[in-house]
């Protein structure tokens, strides 16, 4: 059974897409542990839709907060504090995909971060999308994992931007599972010709 937690180098990098992909792929389950925000469609409800398996199951939250902030700043706004010891992994027989929140530094909590909840039996999938500071923000992300010593590889999400993915690939020595390109929309038939592309580089 394998568990891959999937992390970006910031917010909006299109980890959910690349987790519905991921998930399709391996026909795994699915579980974001901290949702802040948009509960009335959340990102286990994207990725539900863009599933055409049968055999993935979708997990709770450990944590649905309504507001969306940094998880530590929405739960605040709930009235309730983020404990680590309250996130637990849901228990299944099937490979799991484990969605983070924005990216690793960001807080659960006054001493706790998103960093915190990857344990080190997971292989860590980091989405990495072109702008200005993406290769500082993944070459940092890459390095904080690989003291940890975990298990990681890169996706590029989004306009291919070949010098900024060629350095990554030179500095981070990651490997790279692939890359999601800029689509005009994503539906089940586009996450299953991306599920089929990356499945063996899983």
């Amino acid at each position: 059974m394998k568990k891959y937690f999937i992390t970006g180098i910031s917010t909006e990098v299109g980890k959910t897409v690349v987790s519905a992909i991921v998930t399709e792929a391996l026909e795994a389950d699915y579980w974001k542990p901290v949702q802040a925000g948009d509960l009335h469609y959340s990102d286990t409800d994207k990725v539900k839709a863009l599933i055409s398996n049968k055999k993935s199951v979708f997990h709770k939250n450990s944590f649905a907060l309504k507001t969306p902030m940094s998880p530590h700043a929405s739960a605040e706004i709930d009235g309730i504090q983020i404990k680590l010891d309250q996130i637990k992994e849901p228990k299944t027989k099937n490979d799991l995909v484990i969605e983070g929140a924005g990216g690793l530094f960001v807080p659960l909590n006054d001493s706790d971060t998103i960093f915190d909840l990857i344990k080190p039996s997971y292989k860590v999938i980091v989405v990495s999308r072109h702008y200005l500071g993406s290769i500082n923000h993944t070459l940092l992300t890459v390095n904080a994992l690989k003291e940890k010593g975990l298990d990681i590889g890169i996706i590029f999400s989004g306009k291919e931007h070949q010098t900024t993915e060629d350095i990554i690939e030179k500095m981070t020595g990651v490997p790279i599972i692939g890359r999601v390109d800029e689509e005009p929309y994503f539906d089940k038939n586009v996450i299953v010709e991306y599920a089929e592309e990356f499945k063996d580089k899983l």
